[in-house]
């Protein structure tokens, strides 16, 4: 008894403690994954320089105080106000370095600095006080070597080892490029002062940068996996990992719907499942694609009627089986409509072949907005579903495995030919209903898809790729601009 008390205790504190582990220990609570390979990160140290240079205007700039010593007096100084003018920067430059971090080395960052100085010399023969306008003019080099790490259940950057480098730093007092020996003196004196300054508020706030960036990813990222009442847990499992061509993290994938969370301890990720020939790879288990199904459904959502003349056109279909005249009779009656609800709870399991999904639906036919349906049957099927997307659509292919009708009944009472029926019902559930739902289904992810800003990106030769237990998305892709601007703007507020 005891042992298995201890037992428990070990896989509740396992449990507790699996937003970071070290990643062997990490796949089997992984849900989803993401590579971001080298040539996807030559596109996004492209948006480098802009983020840099966001971290550069938005750095506060501490009011500075000192004084020094000099012969026979001390000079004494002061300024504040300090704001950034006339930046431009000019090229970024990056390396994946294998289970340490990243390099970035950003060459020739200028910069003007403006702001108000008080400075005086005090002697025994000379008493002098003064405020005025400056400059500082600069030339930088920057290089920083981002680590990054599992903090409170995100990827976070550490960016503490960043370096400035000053070419040139030149203090002006009021424009005068030509000073008296007092300025010159003073300049000399406080040109140190400054460097410590402005190296300090850089880094700190790239520091900050780098981690709002990566919080406003994974949040766009949890977004887009989340409807409604239903959400999508991507916090990560481990530290992400970095090889010299890709970065890899890990996220848990748990489902949320209606204050419950699913469970997911058994994935069968392992990094050899993914290669570096695409830029961007996502890999899911079947253990979040299977409760998030389950979720859709227990919102409500796999409901849809169809009447009119989208009901009259679905019939023209022509079949195999004869159409029973009872079926015909009803269908040519005034308003039928023909309601489709998901009955119980489906399953999802992905092999090779493609993606399988068992469901049971219940069909309804009334007529003339009658509550009672003259015909209600169910039907249990088994589809492999296969999933492209082209020209920012989904497209969706699916082969049936398995269809049986399971219940026929009508409110007129015993129906004629009720095998018939059946096999004309099974014949159509196939050729006409799956379809049906097929092109519902297509139109309302792309929808989902575009209102998460999926359509904005530029995603080239997109493949879905089933294996057994998950699937693999892999593609290249174009930044999209909009995205950096409204992180910058974020940023910046």
């Amino acid at each position: 008894m005891e042992r298995r008390a201890a037992l428990f205790l070990v896989l509740a504190l396992v449990k507790i403690s699996c937003c970071c582990l070290d990643p062997p220990a990490a796949y089997r609570f992984t849900g989803a994954v993401c590579r971001l390979t080298y040539p996807a990160a030559v596109v996004l140290n492209e948006k480098t320089t802009e983020v840099i240079q966001a971290a550069f205007q938005h750095a506060k700039y501490p009011s500075v105080q000192g004084e020094r010593s000099i012969g026979f007096g001390t000079v004494k100084y002061g300024f504040h106000d300090l704001e950034i003018h006339n930046l431009s920067i000019g090229k970024s430059q990056f390396e994946l370095k294998e289970n340490v971090g990243i390099g970035i080395a950003i060459s020739n960052v200028y910069a003007v600095f403006k702001g108000t100085i008080n400075y005086g010399y005090g002697s025994w023969l000379l008493s002098l006080n003064q405020s005025v306008d400056f400059e500082v003019e600069s030339q930088i080099d920057l290089v920083i070597n981002p680590k990054l790490y599992c903090g409170k259940g995100k990827v976070a950057a550490d960016t503490s080892d960043c370096y400035l480098t000053f070419h040139k730093l030149k203090l002006l007092l009021q424009g005068d490029r030509e000073p008296g020996w007092m300025k010159k003196m003073f300049t000399d004196i406080v040109t140190f002062t400054v460097k410590l300054v402005v190296k300090s508020q850089i880094c700190k706030e790239i520091n900050s940068v780098a981690n709002i960036l990566a919080d406003f990813i994974q949040e766009q990222a949890e977004q887009f996996l989340s409807d409604g009442g239903i959400g999508v847990d991507i916090s990560v499992t481990s530290s992400p990992v970095i090889k010299s061509n890709y970065i890899e993290s890990y996220h848990k994938g748990l489902v949320t719907f209606s204050n419950e969370t699913s469970d997911l301890s058994n994935s069968v990720f392992h990094p050899s499942q993914l290669s570096e020939s695409r830029m961007l790879y996502f890999w899911f288990s079947d253990g979040l694609l299977d409760p998030l199904l389950g979720a859709v459904h227990n919102d409500g959502r796999f409901v849809r009627s169809i009447s009119a003349t989208e009901l009259t056109d679905l019939f023209q279909t022509e079949l195999s089986t004869a159409r029973p005249e009872l079926l015909s009779k009803w269908l040519s009656s005034e308003g039928p409509v023909l309601k489709a609800r998901s009955v119980s709870v489906p399953h999802l399991w992905t092999t090779t072949q493609g993606t399988s999904v068992r469901a049971v639906a219940g069909v309804q036919l009334l007529l003339n907005g009658q509550e009672m349906p003259v015909l209600y049957f169910e039907t249990d099927v088994t589809v492999v579903v296969n999933a492209s997307y082209a020209e920012k659509k989904l497209i969706l292919k699916a082969t049936a495995e398995r269809i049986s009708i399971t219940k026929v009944s009508s409110s007129e009472g015993a129906i004629e030919m009720e095998d018939s029926l059946r096999a004309y019902l099974q014949e159509a559930v196939e050729k006409m209903g799956i379809p049906k739902v097929l092109s519902y289904l297509e139109v309302e992810l792309t929808s989902l898809m575009d209102e998460q800003g999926l359509n904005l990106f530029d995603i080239f030769n997109p493949e879905v790729v089933p294996q057994d237990g998950y699937v693999m998305v892999q593609l290249d892709f174009g930044f999209p601009q909009h995205l950096l601007v409204e992180f910058l703007k974020r940023t910046l507020d």
